[in-house]
């Protein structure tokens, strides 16, 4: 196969747009934005669907669907939320078309105007919060824990496959509770529960911390956010979790009955990751090669190749490769066995490198005669030759091996490229030179944070948990209250 990428480090951008296609992961649609996912990329996604689902389970959430369409009166009802989202709504006016006068085609009949237009989603807090009215009456309806995993539409201008799409995939939390410290519990479990999943699953280290008041979700009291690094020295929002506070509940009039008597507001969170995590996934660990990607994600993990002259030597390799997969698979370890004898073992060596198989086995007649098989890992390039009698549980360590390989090469390189800085001319030199986090103490202005954003394009990724707010904002010069991370982000 073809597998010539552009370097990354003559054009990142570039190296990534080509790798997404040549490792079959996604390609863009007839729809301006939007992108078609291919069956290898949506497997990855369907591993991450099923770890996060089985997570938010085993903490007390279940699933519901809502609808794709929110009436427009709903949007406006949390002032905030409609100015936040308002720019990249899609909406539906009419629900009907008609073979044009003249013959060109169909075109909008003017008779089938909507009463009330539609928004498509966006996000679900509105089409939701009108729903739980219906549910709430009583602190003994609390708390409502409910996921949804869907599809939304925000009109972007500017996309990258998977990063930033006119529509894409994601799963939303939305949960109701009876008092304000039991909801922002649950917006930090649930952040935690995202950070697990990235750094055990996805071996993408993240940054726990809350956004700026510039930076929140529209219509939330507090955003809590997950923030990795990736390889070019830009910062990627991975997942945010959102205490509402009581805003969606008194846009909706959604009150309860409470335990002592009297009516209160109930109080809120939404949550959310998407398929940017598919980017964070390839930008985080890839090469000039093709993908890496973590064993525990991996749709296939171990990649087999034959190679043989004849057919009797096709036949005992097939026998001894069938015996090695069922023993892989009762261990949990999923296989593809490339027997396709129209492809040379070279282009499947390299197809396997593309699409980051964390193993490849090559096993030829001379390895059977020795009782042997190659090994060869994808992080490392590193091939070994191994006994067959052991090659399972060889496999099986060199997978948990390779999963903590690649988380530590991440954590080194966002090691590496987190500078602490204290004045504003030194933070400047490094956005521009090296990039990468920035650490600094800071005055919490949001008029100078805008000022920073213009003239250096940085954002405050996050606020840290860890509040260190001692000494002077490199900024200002004034009394700092938090220290916070700065970086050029996508």
């Amino acid at each position: 196969m073809s597998k010539e990428l552009t370097s990354r480090k003559e054009d990142y951008s570039k190296w990534y747009n080509e790798l997404v296609i040549k490792a079959g992961l996604a390609e863009h649609s007839a729809v301006r934005g939007c992108m078609v996912i291919k069956p290898y990329g949506f497997a990855i996604w369907e591993k991450m669907k099923a770890v996060l689902d089985a997570r938010f389970k085993a903490t007390g959430h279940v699933n519901a669907a809502f609808p794709l369409f929110i009436p427009k009166s709903f949007l406006s009802k949390e002032a905030d939320h409609v100015e936040g989202f308002a720019k990249e709504c899609a909406v539906v006016t009419h629900y009907r078309l008609k073979n044009a006068e003249d013959g060109s085609g169909v075109v909008v009949d003017p008779e089938a105007r909507l009463e009330e237009e539609l928004i498509v989603r966006p996000t679900s807090e509105t089409i939701i919060w009108n729903t739980y009215k219906n549910w709430i009456q009583s602190y003994r309806d609390l708390p409502i824990l409910i996921n949804q995993w869907a599809n939304v539409v925000r009109w972007e201008m500017r996309t990258r496959l998977f990063l930033r799409t006119a529509e894409f995939f994601w799963q939303e939390g939305h949960t109701a509770h009876a008092t304000s410290e039991e909801a922002n519990d649950e917006a930090l479990l649930m952040l935690n529960e995202y950070a697990n999943f990235m750094e055990q699953y996805m071996a993408v280290p993240v940054i726990k911390g809350r956004k700026t008041e510039n930076e929140r979700f529209a219509g939330a009291v507090e955003t809590y956010t997950t923030e990795s690094l990736m390889q070019d020295g830009k910062a990627l929002q991975m997942g945010t979790s959102h205490f509402l506070g009581q805003n969606f509940a008194k846009a909706f009039d959604v009150q309860f009955q409470k335990k002592d008597g009297g009516l209160d507001y109930v109080w809120a969170t939404s949550w959310g990751v998407s398929t940017r995590l598919m980017g964070a996934l390839i930008m985080a660990h890839s090469d000039d090669d093709g993908l890496i990607l973590p064993p525990k994600l991996a749709p296939i993990q171990v990649g087999i190749v034959p190679i043989y002259k004849t057919d009797e030597q096709a036949a005992a390799i097939n026998e001894k490769v069938d015996e090695i997969t069922k023993a892989l698979a009762a261990e949990g370890i999923t296989t593809k066995y490339d027997d396709d004898d129209s492809k040379r073992p070279g282009f499947k060596f390299a197809q396997f490198e593309m699409q980051g198989v964390p193993v490849r086995l090559g096993l030829g007649p001379r390895d059977l005669q020795n009782g042997t098989i190659e090994v060869a890992r994808r992080d490392t390039k590193e091939k070994s030759s191994q006994s067959l009698d052991g090659i399972v549980d060889y496999v099986k360590n060199l997978l948990d091996e390779i999963q903590e390989n690649i988380y530590n090469r991440a954590f080194e390189h966002r090691a590496a490229h987190t500078s602490t800085v204290d004045n504003y001319e030194d933070f400047k030199s490094v956005i521009k030179d090296k990039g990468g986090f920035v650490k600094v103490k800071w005055c919490g202005s949001n008029e100078l944070e805008d000022k920073i954003k213009d003239e250096t394009k940085a954002t405050i990724r996050c606020i840290l948990m860890d509040d260190e707010s001692e000494g002077k904002c490199f900024y200002s010069g004034e009394a700092a209250t938090q220290t916070v991370l700065f970086a050029k982000a996508y």
